[in-house]
């Protein structure tokens, strides 16, 4: 996880940096520390007053793949999921052509939106196509996007066990139906690559994709392309052994599934998730790095992506992902935790944090930039804290920034993180204790083991052990010897670790999450400590947690003065220690006790981010 800077980005302070461990053909690594995103309200008078108080490095605006084509000449422009600004294609795309370059004039980057096969749409209907099926039969313009890769719509869907489109109506956006493309389908592809052109004419840096999921299909091309992936991955004498197939060619497969429940799974239903995320991942790179980068050579890209509280085969898009492709070429990831980190229950001892998750990201993804999307819109400091202390990208995502004191929190802390850069910018995880994420486990689909890493992983975090989180197929002898100890579901003894007196410890409440860094440079320590003790807003009618209303409900209760004994790294010598925090514009030094290869400090007050700087 060596890293130096080579060279400038461009604008704003976003740099690249290289890596050792990154393959040669990987494009050179973005470095972003400040970043927001909305989908709603992203039209506001105050948007471009608010970017330029916040100054985040990085803005995901704008639509440019299926809900721009589906919905911009419908009546539902307005509503979810877009909230699209004017209707009509052509007068919504001119709007985030000038909103981009405003973004860009101020040196920002702007990455769009692009849902990659959800679309909405009647096929048919009394007053014939609707949304996507409209567009396509009547608005598609050729000059604009060249020819149509094929004349019927239909051609381009998921086909399901009885012939037809997958379809619903789940969402009801307009009162029409959904349906979903194919990924595998070569034709779609077209489509995908011609609404990547026209976005890149309409002045987006990159792009962060959505939606990558895959049903049911039996279409032509995914009955094909999992017949070769079986080829590929099994000898005949294998898979009559094993699944029971005497002739892969003529066998017809009843299901080729996706997510579903771990307790339903059995190993072909594995290898058929294993194949869908293997082709999903295959087309986003065919379509984006390769096809999109040479549009635009430095076009970022990304994926949106869910993990919840970790939840693999029943959710996480990458979740039977090989080693080797997970979020290879990729230029940062996002990660929604849905409905499992928006709330506190301190009576049970729950912090509503997601550090576990961004620790197994950062762990996953080599310590390049990443996010998550926490639908936090009460705990606006605690959810920046978190992802800065964890080497993410703090982002306001569904943050009212249209609600002064919101706005204001978000600039205060944005403005600390800009002014302290060399804290942040390409950082690396200092750790004591590496906790091994069951990756091979799970690809054998042993879900269970993720429950007791969840466990192992919790009990460290309340007990203050620097540990970091690293999948068990990435552990080498190189790496397991930066650590003191490796820690792993069959192998978890935390209460020797805890009761180590060679470690690290931190006489605080189990409210405060606490995690080391240090700079790009290599020199120096950069502890943070995030709070999540607050006064909870009233329980809801059926007893359970309330998320809040707003940052009014976020009343952070601020920690006392508390003693910590640090580790330092070999061969160091303390020169200053210096504590920060959003809170005050003022470093406040500090008196320590040096002792063998610890320092001893006492910890100022601080209210919810606090930043020990050991230089």
């Amino acid at each position: 996880m060596l890293r130096t800077i080579c060279v400038s980005f461009g604008l704003a302070a976003i740099t690249i940096t290289g890596s050792k461990s990154l393959p040669a053909a990987d494009p050179p690594r973005l470095e972003f520390t400040r970043m927001v995103a909305h989908w709603a309200k992203y039209d506001d008078p105050e948007y471009l007053a608010f970017i330029d108080e916040a100054e985040p490095e990085l803005v995901q605006l704008g639509f440019y793949g299926g809900h721009f084509w589906s919905l911009a000449h419908t009546d539902a422009y307005k509503g979810y999921p877009a909230h699209l600004p004017v209707k009509g294609h052509a007068a919504c795309g001119r709007w985030f052509e000038e909103k981009n370059a405003a973004l860009r004039k101020r040196g920002v980057k702007v990455v769009g939106h692009f849902n990659v096969e959800f679309l909405v749409g009647d096929i048919d209907g009394e007053n014939g196509p609707t949304g996507f099926f409209d567009f396509y039969r009547n608005h598609w313009d050729e000059k604009e996007l060249g020819p149509k890769p094929v004349k019927n719509p239909i051609d381009l869907l998921e086909i399901g066990p009885d012939g037809k489109p997958i379809g619903q109506k789940g969402y009801g956006i307009g009162g029409m139906h959904e349906y979903w493309a194919c990924l595998r389908n070569p034709h779609w592809q077209t489509v995908m690559k011609a609404l990547v052109k026209r976005g890149v004419e309409r002045g987006v840096d990159g792009y962060i994709a959505n939606y990558f999921y895959r049903h049911n299909c039996l279409c032509e091309h995914c009955q094909s392309g999992f017949r070769k992936y079986l080829t590929d991955r099994h000898t005949p004498a294998e898979l009559k052994q094993k699944f029971k197939i005497d002739d892969l060619a003529s066998h017809e497969f009843e299901e080729i599934v996706y997510w579903h429940n771990p307790e339903e799974s059995t190993p072909m239903r594995r290898e058929m998730l294993r194949w869908s995320q293997i082709s999903n991942k295959q087309v986003f790179d065919d379509v984006f790095l390769k096809y999109g980068r040479s549009l635009k050579s430095n076009l970022i890209t990304a994926q949106w992506n869910h993990l919840g509280k970790i939840t693999p085969i029943r959710g996480d898009e990458r979740s039977l992902m090989p080693a080797e492709l997970w979020g290879k070429g990729e230029d940062y990831l996002w990660y929604s935790t849905g409905g499992a980190a928006y709330f506190t229950d301190l009576e049970n001892r729950f912090l509503g944090d997601a550090t576990l998750q961004a620790r197994y990201i950062r762990g996953a993804f080599d310590d390049k930039p990443y996010t998550l999307g926490k639908y936090e819109s009460t705990r606006i400091r605690a959810a920046i804290a978190e992802l800065a202390a964890n080497g993410g990208a703090p982002m306001g995502f569904y943050t009212r920034y249209t609600d002064p004191e919101a706005r204001k929190v978000i600039a205060q802390y944005y403005q600390f993180i800009k002014k302290h850069d060399a804290i942040y910018r390409a950082n690396s995880s200092h750790a004591e204790v590496a906790l091994l994420f069951p990756r091979k486990a799970v690809h054998a689909g042993n879900v269970e083991s993720v429950e007791q890493f969840r466990k192992i992983g919790t009990k460290l975090l309340d007990e203050h052990v620097l540990f970091d989180v690293v999948p068990d197929d990435l552990v080498t002898d190189e790496l397991s010897a930066e650590y003191s100890q490796l820690v792993s579901v069959e192998k978890s003894d935390t209460q020797t670790i805890i009761s180590n007196s060679g470690y690290s410890q931190f006489e605080l409440p189990y409210t405060v999450r606490v995690s080391a860094t240090r700079p790009a440079n290599g020199n120096g320590l950069a502890v943070h400590l995030v709070n999540y003790n607050r006064e909870e807003p009233p329980r809801g009618r059926n007893g359970k947690p309330s998320g809040g209303r707003g940052i009014s409900d976020e009343k952070p209760i601020a920690v006392p003065s508390s003693k910590v004994r640090i580790r330092l790294p070999k061969g160091q010598i303390v020169s200053s220690v210096k504590f920060l925090t959003p809170e005050s514009a003022e470093k406040t030094l500090l008196d320590v006790r040096l002792k063998s290869q610890f320092l001893q400090v006492t910890l100022p007050k601080f209210l919810v981010y606090g930043v020990l700087v050991i230089e």
